[in-house]
C-alpha cells in the first residue's frame, strides 16, 4: 500500500508560480512511475505530467509544456510539479498518482491516488 499526500496548492495571480509536492509513504517509492493529473469544475480529470521511476523520462500535456516541470527525489519519496506562468485555465484540483507501469496518460493504470490539492489562478 502506498499513501500519497499532495501539498503546495493555493491562490495565485496569473503569471505567478507554485510548486506542488506529493509525499509518498509505504512501499519503495522508486518502484513507481508518478503522474500529476488535474480536474477543473465541471470537467473530467486530465493528464498533466508524468515521470519515470528514476526520473530519466518525463511526459507533459501540450497545455502545460514549457510552463510546468515534473521532478522527483527518490531519497525523499517525493514528486514535485513546478508550475510557472500560471493561467486562469490551470485552476483545478491537482492529484498525484503512482503506477508500477509507465502509464503516462492512462489513468486506469495508476493504482494509488492522493486526495488532491486546490490550485486557483486569478486573472
Amino acid at each position: 500500500q502506498v499513501q500519497l499526500v499532495e501539498s503546495g496548492g493555493g491562490l495565485v495571480q496569473a503569471g505567478g508560480s507554485l510548486r506542488l509536492s506529493c509525499a509518498a509513504s509505504g512501499r519503495t517509492f522508486s518502484r513507481y512511475a508518478m503522474g500529476w493529473f488535474r480536474q477543473a469544475p465541471g470537467k473530467e480529470r486530465e493528464f498533466v505530467a508524468a515521470i519515470s521511476w528514476s526520473g530519466g523520462s518525463t511526459s507533459y500535456a501540450d497545455s502545460v509544456k514549457g510552463r510546468f516541470t515534473i521532478s522527483r527525489d527518490n531519497a525523499k519519496n517525493t514528486v514535485y510539479l513546478q508550475m510557472n506562468n500560471l493561467k486562469p485555465e490551470d485552476t483545478a484540483v491537482y492529484y498525484c498518482a503512482a503506477s508500477e507501469a509507465w502509464a503516462i496518460i492512462l489513468q486506469g493504470i495508476y493504482v494509488y491516488w492522493g486526495q488532491g490539492t486546490q490550485v486557483t489562478v486569478s486573472s
